[in-house]
């Protein structure tokens, strides 16, 4: 995706917008635990067995302020500053899917607005 940051704001390119708008249509914001890949975010598109695919995904590294992953899907977490969540990336397939929590609204909008974290300067 090329984006740019001004000023703090992210943009994307319209058409860009446009596809990812039309991916969340129909689709439940999760949060996917793997047996061994760590925790995710995103939409999920499929479900075959323990394969996922999820869409706009990205890594829960780290959080800080949620007890439980089943907290974090509900409530989000409450020191957004301390969390650890990398760049988020179109698609991917998780295999050995052990546990995928539907998030409320109030918790989608509280992952996505973490800010990114990276190593990367």
């Amino acid at each position: 995706m090329k984006e740019i940051t001004i000023d703090g704001v992210i943009y994307i390119p319209k058409s860009e917008y446009k596809e990812k708008a039309t991916m969340k249509k129909g689709m439940r914001y999760v949060i996917v635990r793997t047996y061994s890949a760590g925790v995710f975010a995103g939409y999920l598109e499929s479900r075959k067995g323990q394969e996922v695919v999820i869409r706009n995904a990205r890594k829960l590294w780290y959080w800080d302020g949620a007890a439980t992953l089943a907290e974090l899907a509900v409530k989000g977490v409450s020191k957004p500053q301390n969390c650890k969540f990398p760049c988020e990336v179109d698609k991917i397939e998780l295999l050995q899917t052990i546990e995928i929590l539907d998030c409320t609204k109030v918790a989608q909008d509280n992952i996505m607005a973490v800010p990114e974290w990276s190593e990367h300067k």
